[in-house]
């Protein structure tokens, strides 16, 4: 979904700016013919760089310098000044640089900047990553940028190659973005990076002595090292019904696809579930214009996770396109036209989607013998207890450097980013998992970021206006800054995940 910026707002740079009026750390907008560039004092040097963020078009002119690097104030990515590379996750792509020229106190932009072809780099004999999702995606991708010349095998039992998951339930769900922004890569990318893609492909078993995967069929892989990135699957439950053909969950383009489907015809949707996917179905669904009903058992919506202040908001934004919540309640039983909840009332239903949580997939890890514990165990470089075995994403628990615990998140973000780092990793760096989580929730035009973790505060610091949606919530424990939620403040986003960051 990455948009180009083509206005030529601000100096044209070519001309040249004073760089004693350049103030160090902020960037200053201007272009350089029909491009949008950013110029950048570091010191007594100056950097130029794309304006514009290449995950969904962000504006880095509004982001925040942190040493020789630039974060993007909608997802947090993080781009190299000097060089352009995506050192952060989401964006994937790389940002054109340029020259610039000192002459005096002139400061000009000059050529476009080749990027550099990287360093072939010696590693292990072969890669075998489990798992297609944004963790493996990423650590394939990561793994050829940085030079590695042997073969990578990315072992995927989704019947799609690695795509926007978060879109699966956003605007893609909503109709308002296409089917061709949902894919990570192209679909000549893989072949071109030499990524043996393997789509529908399920893994039965690993040996960690013989360092052998074994695929269903038969086939074995033996690997030098190996990523385990098997993500997570929906929660099912038990309920009498829900295993009815209109009754939908959510986690595969092909699930969304399903569900988009079905809405064609549906007038009335039932979502079980107030969580941030089932939320976020919901207003997905009020854009299509059916009628929705959310049904939680908690009386305020992800009050558990934001506060009761941010969960009332939530459910503001939601009651006033015209959700209907059912809080306090369970589903009791669903039927083919409707759902009967634990307290009596029934509700006509064409349409039901279940969204209320995911759980690891740790069957491969637990056969595997690797230590687990509500995760597979990590350590800070992201192996586990298995030589040559490596965990990133939704099954990774890892001692997180910023609460002193063993933590695991179901961030996309986090994901990403794992992948990223255990690809570094497995190519025999030490480079430490230490990023702040973060995700972001969209609520038709109301975005919440969140940033670092708390699986329980004692106070919350509350400034600025919830119910405008013009706020910053700090939770803390014991005193001690964990996360901070913020809505309609990106800047201030920025600063406190660098903040929570030591920075």
């Amino acid at each position: 979904m990455a948009s180009s910026n083509s206005e030529t707002e601000g100096p044209d740079l070519t001309k040249g700016v004073s760089f004693g009026d350049l103030v160090d750390g902020k960037p200053l907008l201007g272009h350089v013919g029909e491009e949008a560039v950013i110029l950048v004092r570091r010191g007594d040097h100056a950097f130029a760089i794309g304006a514009t963020c290449s995950h969904y078009g962000g504006p880095l002119a509004e982001g925040l310098v942190v040493g020789d690097t630039v974060r993007c104030p909608w997802h947090h990515a993080a781009f190299c000044l000097k060089t352009g590379v995506p050192l952060r996750p989401p964006a994937l792509n790389p940002l054109d640089c340029w020259q610039v020229d000192r002459d005096g106190d002139q400061a000009r932009v000059g050529k476009k900047i080749e990027p550099a072809e990287p360093p072939k780099v010696e590693g292990p004999a072969s890669v075998v990553i489990i798992g297609g999702g944004a963790a493996g995606a990423v650590a394939a991708e990561t793994l050829r940028r940085e030079g590695y010349q042997g073969l990578i095998t990315l072992l995927s039992a989704d019947s799609a190659p690695p795509v926007d998951r978060p879109n699966l339930s956003k605007d893609y769900l909503a109709g308002t973005a296409p089917e061709e922004w949902i894919p990570l890569r192209p679909a000549e990318f893989h072949k071109a990076h030499k990524i043996d893609l393997r789509l529908e492909t399920e893994v039965t078993g690993i040996d960690t002595a013989k360092r052998e995967v074994t695929i269903k069929g038969g086939e074995r892989l033996t690997y030098g090292v190996l990523l385990l990135a098997t993500g997570a699957e929906p929660i099912h439950l038990p309920t009498p019904g829900a295993d009815l053909p209109h009754v939908h969950y959510l986690r595969t383009l092909a699930d969304s696809r399903a569900i988009i489907k079905a809405a064609e015809k549906a007038k009335t949707a039932v979502v079980v579930g107030a969580s941030f996917i089932g939320l976020e179905v919901a207003a997905s669904l009020r854009t299509r214009e059916l009628e929705v009903h959310v049904v939680a058992p908690e009386e305020i919506p992800m009050a558990k996770v934001l506060g009761p202040e941010l969960g009332e908001m939530v459910k503001q934004v939601h009651t006033d396109k015209g959700v209907h919540f059912h809080l306090g309640q369970t589903a009791d039983r669903i039927t083919a036209d409707a759902v009967t909840l634990s307290g009596g009332e029934e509700i006509k239903a064409d349409l039901v989607v279940m969204g209320v949580g995911v759980r690891p997939r740790l069957a491969l890890a637990e056969q595997a013998g690797l230590a687990t514990d509500h995760g597979v165990t990590v350590d800070q470089y992201l192996q586990t207890s298995a030589a040559g075995v490596f965990a990133a994403g939704d099954i990774a628990r890892w001692p997180d450097p910023h609460t002193g615990q063993a933590i695991r998140v179901e961030h996309w973000v986090v994901a990403e980013r794992q992948g990223r780092t255990a690809a570094l990793n497995m190519l025999g760096r030490r480079d430490p998992f230490d990023a702040v989580p973060f995700f972001w929730s969209n609520h038709y035009d109301t975005a919440i970021q969140y940033m670092g973790h708390a699986e329980s505060w004692d106070s919350l610091q509350i400034d600025g206006d919830v119910m405008a949606q013009d706020c910053r919530v700090s939770f803390l424990k014991g005193g001690r800054l964990l996360a901070v939620a913020t809505v309609g403040r990106d800047a201030e986003g920025l600063q406190a995940e660098l903040k929570l960051e030591g920075g």
